[in-house]
């Protein structure tokens, strides 16, 4: 099963698909260790691509994650799997924080995004919805989102994506005072 148990969207073999899920398995058995003793989270693992074009993404999450840990992590990391038996393939290693538009995939990111904007994409019997609004809450296997017109109470298992919603404010014009 996917995230959110939606089964994944796979167009190869079924046996390369397995295959993939072990890696990331093997994968998340040697990152975490590591960041955690760098003081640091996995916040998600991705593996896509093929053959040369494949893109091992190791989000991280934390105090003091700036782009000069970010390179530190990066070549730590390399060494790191260079020796890892399921990554004998050629593969990219890229090393990133969530950033300001986050995915949300697991429910320690929805619990971690409380009181941001986000717009999610519903899956329900009748239909599919999105809905947008500020997330107010989040609990093991349900989380809410307030819009201006309501609350609505979604299950993780009808979720088909997620995201943080980051939106400039505009500035007021200098030389001139706010008026509310």
């Amino acid at each position: 099963m996917g995230a959110f148990g939606h089964p994944p969207v796979w167009c190869g073999d079924t046996e390369d698909l397995t295959q993939e899920t072990t890696q990331l398995t093997d994968i998340r058995g040697l990152v975490e260790p590591y960041l955690a003793d760098e003081h640091l989270e996995l916040d998600d693992l991705e593996l896509s691509g093929h053959g040369r074009g494949r893109v091992l993404r190791v989000i991280v999450d934390g105090d003091g994650v700036d782009l000069g840990r970010l390179s530190e992590l990066s070549r730590g990391l390399a060494r790191l799997l260079d020796d890892a038996p399921s990554l004998q393939d050629p593969y990219q290693l890229e090393v990133s924080s969530p950033g300001l538009e986050r995915k949300l995939r697991r429910p320690s990111h929805f619990q971690k995004s409380v009181g941001r904007e986000v717009v999610v994409k519903v899956s329900r019997p009748d239909h599919n919805r999105t809905v947008r609004g500020r997330l107010t809450d989040a609990g093991d296997s349900t989380f809410t989102v307030e819009s201006d017109d309501e609350a609505v109470s979604i299950g993780y298992d009808d979720v088909i994506t997620a995201k943080t919603v980051f939106r400039w404010e505009k500035a007021p014009k200098p030389g001139h005072k706010e008026t509310r």
